[in-house]
């Protein structure tokens, strides 16, 4: 059974609607690329999961069980951990506060220093500086901070990253994927939002291409290549 599946899912700000009826099936300990053009509702199916969209329709089924009109707070506690795009870290806050922030339904401090342990060891950097401001923190520190800050949730049962590589120098994306691989071999349920196909397609097992709050094309990573239309379009080629 999948872990978290959606059936005809629209969603709307008001001025029509930004997604057109999106199937999703995420299997648990898979790794799903959702990419495509921006402002064509990647983020936004990522804020209909999270429940932070208040015009929705369709099914979306979190283990088997409807979340369609639960509060944002109660989904994540179900363990959907959302890391929304750009660095939306505490800057006037230590990098080990923040982390401590993400921590806040866990049952007991004991589970949270567990999780940061976890995190210090995926993210050794936010260890050695854990008692410095985040706004002292180059782009790369603050992306792994934000990663670490939803790992924080003991419950995490699906992490959910949205344009994790954005702005970032070429060697830092290879760390935050390198960290991404080391989440996925542990087990852990991802899905990846990004701009650039390339950037994921070498990570996921599936990839959904979207364009104009549709999906345009899904399918395995190695056979996008073979699709002369999606690489005129979207490639550039």
């Amino acid at each position: 059974m999948p872990l978290l599946d959606l059936k005809n899912v629209t969603a709307s700000y008001g001025l029509g609607q930004a997604l057109g009826g999106i199937d999703l099936s995420v299997e648990p300990g898979e790794l799903v690329g959702i990419v495509g053009p921006n402002g064509h509702g990647k983020t936004t199916l990522l804020r209909t999961i999270s429940g932070l969209m208040a015009k929705v329709g369709g099914r979306i089924e979190f283990g088997g069980q409807s979340i369609i009109g639960t509060a944002p707070e109660r989904i994540a506690q179900k363990g959907i951990v959302h890391v929304p795009q750009g660095d939306l870290v505490y800057k006037n806050m230590t990098i080990l506060e923040n982390l401590l922030v993400g921590g806040y339904a866990n049952r007991s401090e004991a589970r949270s220093q567990a999780q940061l342990e976890k995190i210090y060891d995926l993210f050794p950097k936010l260890k050695e500086r854990s008692g410095q401001m985040a706004s002292s923190l180059s782009g790369g520190e603050r992306r792994m901070l934000g990663i670490g800050r939803g790992l924080m949730m003991a419950d995490c049962r699906i992490l959910m990253l949205d344009e994790p590589s954005l702005g970032l120098a070429p060697v830092v994306i290879d760390q935050i994927y390198t960290s991404i691989d080391e989440l996925r071999a542990s087990g852990m349920t991802i899905v990846v939002v990004e701009e650039n196909i390339t950037r994921v397609a070498g990570h996921a097992d599936k990839l959904h291409l979207m364009d104009g709050g549709h999906f345009v094309w899904t399918g395995v990573p190695g056979e996008i290549g073979q699709n002369k239309k999606i690489i005129d379009t979207y490639l550039g080629a």
